[in-house]
């Protein structure tokens, strides 16, 4: 009986020394995180100790508190901007998809988390108030019922200055709170938007897309910028990974990926053997191949189509940068950022190109990757807004080049 009894009190002694060392290692962490001074400080906590996984709740509580901050306004004071209402953590050496997106092209981002497997970050334009709580209650949706868009998404929100995005209230969250699965809620999404091309708002306010694009590939060491509406070859983001982690001489380096587009966005090809058996038949054929030839001949895709069959991403050939070529590609380091000034259409994207050669980027196409872009672009997509658009860009983009020339006055390239 006594040995019972002591039994008893050695095992109640053991219980309350854990439950002690529970409450202490409870009140060190506490210290710590008060030690931590400033959302600087507690980021730099997280990078070392991430949540994993991100629960549901973690990520709504960013959410709320994105929208909360009330954001803040770019450089021209035109456009409101609401960072991370989702956030996704990742190697800083990764390589980031980064898109963007009016609120009613958002339904392509399914077809990207299916072919990238790696972090994709997603800058969202709502032109008004109505789509700005559309594109808040739609990131509510999706990050409650998307496991894999909480993992490797990052979202960010701009809309007109005059706007302010809202908390999505739980209770009042629309047809969306009766959605119960992620394909659920793209479904819904496919059925209140009005897919288009981004400049075609319909209203008085400009498309930022360069904003947007900075905006997405803000924080990235590599990145692809890509539109929302292209889709990339299979595997893509693996073979990227496997060459950059072989070598540390890609710095000066923008590794084009060849882009195409495809008449009817049925089955879009996963590997370039499937590839090629389209663009034979013409069924697929160079991106701008019809509505600006030199915007992407310089990729050579005749000599593209044409390299042998490899199984390993590498570089094939050194293609010199000539206006007014507007490569896709994947550059790490210091990418000279996209000029905020060029909105809508036109010049937005060779700006940005021009800079790359300016400053002394070297341009290497991939033997094996590319992009397809849904549906084949025309001159019937030049509308006179666009043209209108068009006119003040290329006025820009003069000025931009002048300007180029201060900027980098010991280069000897020019655009």
């Amino acid at each position: 009986m006594q040995m019972s009894y002591a039994i008893r009190c050695a095992f109640y002694q053991l219980l309350l020394a854990a439950l002690m060392l529970v409450a202490m290692l409870q009140l060190l962490y506490l210290s710590l995180l008060s030690g931590l001074h400033g959302q600087e400080e507690q980021e730099q906590y997280l990078e070392f100790f991430p949540p994993s996984p991100r629960s549901v709740d973690q990520v709504k509580a960013q959410l709320r508190a994105a929208l909360a901050s009330g954001g803040v306004l770019d450089t021209s004071g035109d456009y409101r901007v609401y960072r991370g209402l989702l956030k996704t953590t990742m190697d800083p050496d990764d390589v980031v998809l980064a898109t963007h997106a009016s609120v009613d092209n958002l339904p392509h981002l399914s077809g990207l988390l299916e072919r990238w497997e790696g972090p994709l970050s997603v800058s969202v334009f709502a032109a008004t108030k109505e789509e700005a709580q559309l594109a808040t209650v739609l990131t509510y949706a999706l990050s409650s019922h998307c496991p894999d868009i909480r993992a490797r998404v990052a979202m960010h929100l701009v809309c007109p200055s005059r706007y302010e995005a809202a908390v999505p209230d739980p209770r009042e969250p629309g047809e969306f709170a009766l959605l119960r699965s992620c394909q659920q809620v793209f479904d819904k999404l496919a059925r209140v938007a009005q897919p288009g091309v981004n400049y075609a708002l319909g209203t008085n306010v400009s498309y930022p897309n360069n904003l947007l694009r900075n905006l997405a590939r803000e924080g990235a060491n590599y990145a692809l910028v890509i539109d929302v509406d292209m889709v990339p070859s299979e595997g893509l983001w693996r073979g990227l990974r496997e060459m950059l982690g072989q070598s540390k001489q890609w710095a000066g380096t923008a590794l084009v990926v060849p882009a195409f587009e495809i008449r009817r966005a049925r089955r879009i090809p996963t590997n370039k053997n499937e590839l090629l058996k389209l663009y034979q038949v013409d069924e697929v054929q160079p991106f701008y191949y019809g509505l600006c030839t030199p915007c992407q001949a310089p990729t050579n895709y005749s000599r593209w189509v044409n390299l042998p069959e490899e199984t390993l991403l590498r570089p094939a050939y050194v293609v010199p940068w000539q206006d007014p070529w507007e490569p896709f590609y994947v550059a790490g380091g210091k990418v000279p950022a996209f000029d905020e000034r060029f909105r809508q259409y036109g010049f937005n994207r060779i700006s940005q190109a021009c800079e790359l050669h300016v400053a002394g980027f070297d341009f290497e196409v991939l033997n094996e990757g590319f992009l397809i872009h849904k549906g084949f672009k025309d001159t019937l997509d030049f509308h006179p807004q666009k043209e209108a658009e068009n006119q003040h860009n290329k006025i820009l983009y003069r000025q931009f080049k002048q300007e180029l020339k201060a900027k980098y006055p010991d280069s000897t390239r020019h655009c």
